[in-house]
């Protein structure tokens, strides 16, 4: 297998390793076969142990909080134009009624009251180009 020469106290030797099988070694010094056991010496790691703080969650935390907005948003369901609009501030609607007509993908929808109630506001005017879930008109619903 491998030679080895070393010197002791001014004494050179070759020392042959002729097999090793786990602590067991048969070693020849100098012509002279010896079977040797090994001392292994306990392996330490030297990958360094993390030590973090546990962590603190607070009392609710991880729960999402549903707002209770007053207002319901009618939103633009697809990007579009608009090409009517038969609701105005302050009109009473109720749930089902025309509010607008856009025109969308070369067709013409309408958009109709889910809940009923007061038009707070019209965010847009026949012509005016939408985007997908932009706000067109703001209800707020009858108590």
């Amino acid at each position: 297998m491998k030679t080895f020469k070393f010197t002791i106290r001014g004494n050179e030797y070759e020392a042959e390793i002729k097999s090793f099988d786990d602590r067991l070694a048969k070693i020849e010094i100098n012509g002279t076969l010896y079977n040797v056991e090994l001392e292994k010496a306990p392996k330490t790691s030297k990958t360094p142990v993390l030590v973090r703080k546990p962590v603190v969650v607070p009392p609710g935390a991880g729960k999402i909080e549903r707002k209770q907005d007053k207002l319901y948003k009618v939103k633009a369901p697809l990007p579009g134009s608009i090409v009517n609009v038969f609701a105005g501030e302050g009109d009473e609607v109720k749930k089902g009624d025309k509010l607008l007509v856009y025109e969308a993908m070369k067709m013409e929808n309408i958009v109709t009251a889910e809940k009923s109630g007061t038009v707070l506001s019209v965010k847009v005017k026949p012509g005016d180009s939408v985007l997908q879930d932009a706000v067109l008109m703001e209800i707020e619903p009858e108590s």
